[in-house]
């Protein structure tokens, strides 16, 4: 991009797992990468804190800002202000367990807060692509494969809230000639999962159990199938859908079926533990209404996008598990150091 500005990028969610990645990639490409954050009594940029540029420099490439999906007259004001040429909305309450004990902020922050951000670009005027996070959840109890054209039966608050936003989205791109596609994301980990999350929870616990600071793990269904690929690889995707020449949406998955089972036992392998001498059955871990299969079929990203997944399950497994193991035996906070770099 020598002797023209770089091209500029608006990240909600830019702390989480799916964020932190994107950002990493937007900046090894030139890009000057714009966050938005909620304000917290603790820091929460942990997964940042690799990427970190002091605020003070003349020309920092990564900049923060503070705001909320629920706040729309905030999102307008940055967004005039900015003036992105990429907005990617990956924020959103993403815990789908979560979602039923919390089904109105899910419905606040997850679904109605993309259509704040989607008119904030309206009002604001810019001429920009729009990325929008959707999920597999939004197929809940539709069977396998799925694809684009499968029918939504979502089966928690998550889902239907994730549903919304993709019609919006699409509402937008047709009302307002808007750039605007919708990403349908299959399960996607890596070590800066979530711990709550089930992939995540089982990885730690393996390192724990292989260290003895830990004796058992509660799960919950271990019979769900799942399709899950590697999140460094699903942004990288991400931003292919923006550089497409027509809007289009597209589901990132890797066509592979594994059980929680299944994860357990390439989990527990790797450190060299027979995962059913630790693992007991908790029926909290439940959810209201279970979602059985979700396994994504990636051919339309694949002919249009040229992008294809390198990463699955059992590769991913020891990924994360050689990674919490080695995060633990060095005392565990490298993924945990935060700095507070927002003015």
């Amino acid at each position: 991009m020598t002797g023209t500005a770089p091209k500029r990028a608006f990240i909600t969610g830019i702390t989480g797992q799916d964020g932190s990645y994107l950002a990493e990639l937007l900046l090894s490409k030139g890009y000057e990468v714009h966050g938005l954050i909620r304000r917290a009594s603790t820091f929460n940029t942990g997964r940042l804190e690799h990427l970190f540029v002091d605020p003070h420099d003349a020309n920092p490439r990564l900049i923060l800002h503070y705001g909320d999906l629920t706040d729309g007259s905030r999102l307008v004001t940055l967004l005039s202000t900015i003036r992105p040429d990429e907005v990617y909305n990956l924020g959103a309450q993403s815990h789908v367990r979560v979602s039923f004990d919390e089904p109105e902020y899910t419905g606040d922050s997850t679904g109605l807060g993309s259509v704040r951000l989607l008119e904030a670009v309206r009002l604001a005027g810019i001429e920009c692509r729009y990325y929008q996070a959707s999920s597999s959840e939004m197929f809940g109890a539709t069977p396998p494969p799925q694809n684009e054209s499968t029918p939504f039966y979502p089966r928690s608050p998550y889902g239907a809230a994730k549903v919304y936003s993709y019609w919006i989205t699409k509402n937008y791109r047709e009302a307002f000639d808007l750039f605007a596609v919708n990403g349908i994301l299959f399960n996607h980990e890596s070590p800066r999962r979530g711990e709550t999350f089930v992939t995540r929870k089982i990885t730690r616990a393996v390192a724990r159990i292989a260290a003895g600071e830990q004796k058992e793990l509660h799960m919950g269904n271990l019979d769900a199938v799942r399709d899950w690929g590697y999140a460094p690889e699903y942004v990288e995707a991400m931003w292919r859908m923006l550089q497409h020449d027509t809007p289009q949406d597209y589901v990132v998955a890797t066509n592979t079926a594994y059980t929680v089972r299944d994860f357990l036992q390439f989990a527990f392998e790797r450190a060299g533990l027979e995962w059913e001498k630790y693992v007991r059955f908790d029926e909290r871990y439940l959810r209201p209404t279970e979602v059985d299969a979700l396994v994504g079929d990636f051919g339309l990203a694949q002919r249009e996008l040229g992008w294809t997944p390198k990463v699955t399950t059992p590769k991913l497994a020891q990924i994360m598990v050689d990674h919490d193991m080695a995060a633990l035996a060095s005392g565990g906070a490298h993924l945990n150091d935060v700095v507070d770099w927002t003015a």
